[in-house]
């Protein structure tokens, strides 16, 4: 009796352990199915995204350069918005002095300016002039008012080029941040109205805040004011023949009958290249410049003014000869040289740093 007791006794100790086994595997087999599919459902219903952070995943995506595609082509932000910092500087009350050429090219050597030296060191004097001189006209020696026009527009294109630049880096140290304060978004906030983007559209951003080589704007002022004897360039400080439509502007002499648009007028030749680089930054018709920009950038090479220009056939009405002579202007003058130039820290950088 006592046998069969303890026979017994062992059969329902083996199944509770059997049964504790199959229970407990149960148990953890649930748990792993079920808790991917608790932690979906939180993160969807209770996790507030204002508190939430993704500004890695956001870097990720907006690194990625097989899905690197620019928004919305045909939504062309309104003028006024885009150059909303330029229309107020232009508003500006400070009267610039106009030099005389004799003047200007007694400051360059001076201050030891010349090309010569910028195509070797790829350095260039921080000198601003802001209104092109009215005797550049008069100068006959064809080499030596196209030297005085480059020397000129040099320093401005580099240090807008150089304001890209440092905004370019901060984007992506922004992005690259766990979290990010109020004025980096506001910042943010700033840019997207600058470049015409559509709130956290990061990878259209990223797409049009880039530089444009400094021999293709070079190139196309030159092209534009017959470097720089043209009436908008000498009354309006226009380099770049940019039109507008709500702006100040100078109405064009032979402007067909039915046409509005003015050519746009700036305070100084500074805010004329800003303008010209946001121009081509944002606008639906340059789109194919700024896709074949990032296909450079994504292969590690240089910007390369000759490939860029093929993109500027919409530019002028003359298309593909108006490219044409871009690119005989950036050979013959040898405007490549000045594509890796920097500029170099102005005495009151210098005394902000001291």
């Amino acid at each position: 009796m006592k046998k069969i007791k303890k026979t017994g006794f062992i059969i329902n100790k083996g199944f509770n352990i059997l049964s504790r086994f199959f229970l407990s595997a149960f148990a953890v087999i649930s748990f792993f199915y079920l808790a991917p599919i608790i932690i979906n459902f939180t993160d969807k219903n209770f996790n507030n995204k204002e508190f939430t952070n993704n500004s890695k995943n956001i870097l990720n995506n907006t690194l990625n350069k097989d899905k690197l595609i620019e928004g919305d082509p045909t939504a062309d932000a309104d003028e006024r918005d885009l150059l909303y910092d330029i229309l107020e500087e232009n508003n500006s009350e400070i009267n610039l002095v106009r030099y005389t050429t004799s003047e200007i090219d007694s400051l360059f050597k001076e201050v030891n300016y010349n090309l010569k030296d910028v195509r070797d060191s790829k350095l260039v004097k921080p000198i601003d002039i802001g209104l092109l001189p009215n005797e550049i006209k008069s100068i006959v020696n064809t080499k030596k008012r196209k030297e005085m026009f480059i020397k000129i527009v040099l320093p401005l294109i580099v240090k807008e080029n150089n304001k890209i630049r440092i905004d370019r880096k901060r984007l992506f140290t922004i992005l690259n941040k766990n979290s990010n304060t109020e004025i980096e978004k506001k910042w943010l906030e700033k840019k997207y109205k600058q470049y015409g983007v559509r709130k956290n559209d990061l990878s259209t951003l990223k797409v049009r805040m880039d530089e444009i080589p400094v021999s293709l704007a070079i190139a196309q002022a030159a092209k534009e004011t017959g470097w720089g004897t043209s009436r908008f360039a000498l009354k309006g400080n226009a380099l770049f023949g940019q039109w507008t439509w709500s702006g100040e502007g100078l109405k064009p002499k032979n402007a067909d009958e039915g046409k509005d648009h003015k050519v746009m007028k700036f305070h100084s030749l500074q805010l004329s290249v800003r303008a010209y680089l946001r121009n081509l930054n944002t606008h639906s018709t340059y789109i194919n410049l700024r896709k074949a920009r990032t296909e450079l950038r994504n292969q590690n090479k240089p910007l390369d003014s000759l490939i860029l220009s093929k993109h500027l056939d919409k530019y002028a009405e003359t298309g593909s000869q108006y490219i044409e002579v871009l690119q005989k202007i950036i050979q013959q003058n040898n405007l490549k040289d000045f594509d890796e130039a920097r500029l170099l820290p102005s005495s009151k950088d210098l005394e902000s740093l001291i």
